[in-house]
Order: C-alpha cells, then structure tokens, then sequence
C-alpha cells in the first residue's frame, strides 16, 4: 500500500463498472460528505473496465479535484479484485468502500468512522429495509448464514459494500494473492474486533445489478470452496453413512431371502438407490474436481489484473 502512514486519516474506494450516469453524483455527495469530517482524505475511483463512458468521467473528475486518484483496468476484472487494487494504492489510515450506483449512501461514512474510533478494526453496514427483489434478499440470506459457519464471525451482511477497515486489515488483505478473494470474509479473518452497524439503502437510480441469482449462487459456492473444505467433508461423511446403509440393506436383503426366497418386487427399489449412489460419486467427482480447479488456478500466479492507466 502506498502513502505514509498518518500523512491521510481517510481513503475512500469505489470500483465502478459502467457506472457514468451516477458517477458524477456519487462524486458531488461523497466530496461533500468526507469534508465536513474536517479531516484529510482521498477518493480513489477503480474503473472495473467500464465501457460506457466512465473512464472518460473519471478522467475529468481528476483534473478539476487534486483529491481524486484513478484506477483504470485494461478489461472487466470483478468488485473483489478493483477494491484490493484500491487498497494498494490507498494512502489512509482507515479505508471505506462503496458501490458507485449510489445505493450504499455515503452520508453513511461518519458512522462507520465514529465505530472504527471506538477501537474495531473493521466495521460492516447492514442495509436496513433493503430495495431488492424477494428471491435477491433470500438468496443474500442464504450467503449470509452459509459465510458467517465458514468464518466464525456471525454477521447479517457480509454483501454490504459500505464497510470500513483499519489500515493494518487492508495491508493483510493485500499480501494474499489468491485469484478468488471475497474482501469481507478475508478482513473478518484478520480482524481482531468487527462490528455491525445499520445503514441506509437507496434504490437503483439506473441499470441492473450484476449480482443475478445464479451468481450469487455462484459467489456462495466460491465461499464454500474457496474458504472452506467443508463440502468434501460433508461428502466424506455422506459416503461412509451410506456404506453403512448399504452394508444393513444388503444384510437385509440376504435375511429376506433365506426366509422368502427370489422375488423381483424389489428391482426398482434397487434402481433407485443405485441412482442415488451415482449421483452421490458425480458430486464428489465435481467437488474434487471444483478443488484441484482452484489449485490449477493459483499455481499459475497469473496477476488478478492488470491496470491501463493511474491518474495520481
């Protein structure tokens, strides 16, 4: 990370994908909101690979506020890897992302600073009365519960960008170079002390969110892969419960026949179970296959991504 320490109490960093009809109000609101704390800050904007105009935005935006720095990626990269390249270059003590579709409303920030001042090192928001669709809010529940068994640290949002971490968080987080990196859990992991607090959340003012069903149920079964071995052990244990089953059921079968002699009734029964046995050993292939896929990923140490152009 760059900067010197205690030179800049705040960082602020937003990635942005295709964000240009909110950018510019984001950036009106959040200018206004990090100068009435009275302290130094910075705002570091990370185009994700935008192709709507944004990077030209940014481009202005940096020119007219020497307070603005600007990250610019050669493609799209995802969220994960805009706000680590955000924590490489941030200069603050304490570091607040957010998102750039004026959701996540950064009048929000002084209370996620008034908690970090109370010692934590990282403070979470928890949208309060969210404004999203009923499958999106069960669907982030469902992730919610999974991450915080993986973690250990119960939290109601882990998807709530409006977060706030101590300098030291974000260094740890940098030094991991996985290729897959969920921030949050990664910053609960190196925390000493987290807390959570209510936030506000807005509408979308503009356009779709990129989090569809089926990512978010990707994004958890990354969690589950990427931050835990706990699937191959449910496997594990599956498979050895179910030998036991079918040693009883064979024991069983064999009884059944000394006393009643051949029958064929049972043939589907023995279909079925057979099926769910293949069926079990295609998922643990694919589990297995889900782990050595990550290893193969991580031992090329390929960058996370690759930057066109900083603007400081």
């Amino acid at each position: 990370m760059s900067g010197t320490a205690g030179r800049t109490y705040l960082s602020a960093v937003i990635p942005l994908y295709n964000e240009a009809i909110t950018v510019e109000r984001l950036h009106e609101r959040l200018s206004g909101t990090l100068e009435s704390l009275g302290k130094s800050y910075e705002v570091i904007y990370v185009d994700d690979g935008s192709t709507d105009g944004t990077t030209e935005i940014l481009q202005a935006l940096h020119k007219k506020d020497h307070k603005v720095k600007v990250i610019v990626f050669n493609r799209n990269y995802g969220q994960h890897a805009a706000v680590v390249a955000g924590f490489e270059r941030a200069a603050g003590e304490v570091i607040v992302t957010l998102d750039g579709d004026l959701q996540n409303p950064p009048e929000e920030i002084p209370r996620l600073l008034a908690k970090i001042e109370e010692g934590y090192d990282v403070v979470g928001g928890w949208r309060m009365g969210r404004q999203d669709s009923i499958v999106r809010r069960a669907l982030s529940y469902m992730i919610n519960q999974v991450t915080s068994l993986i973690v250990g640290v119960k939290m109601k949002d882990y998807g709530c960008m409006l977060r706030a971490y101590r300098r030291e968080v974000a260094e740890r987080i940098c030094q991991c170079q996985e290729i897959s990196s969920f921030i949050p859990v990664l910053a609960n992991f190196f925390a000493g002390s987290v807390a959570e607090i209510p936030v506000g959340h807005s509408p979308r003012s503009s356009g779709r969110s990129r989090y569809t069903p089926f990512r978010l149920l990707r994004l958890n079964f990354d969690l589950l892969t990427g931050f835990s071995l706990l699937p191959i052990q449910v496997v594990s244990f599956a498979g050895i419960l179910i030998s036991f089953l079918g040693l009883g059921f064979a024991v069983f079968l064999g009884i059944r026949r000394f006393f009643v002699g051949p029958e064929v009734e049972g043939v589907f029964t023995l279909f079925a179970i057979l099926f769910f046995f293949v069926g079990l050993q295609i998922l643990a292939l694919g589990l297995i296959g889900e782990y050595i896929g990550r290893i193969y990923m991580e031992v090329r140490r390929r960058p996370r991504y690759v930057v066109r152009e900083i603007l400081e």
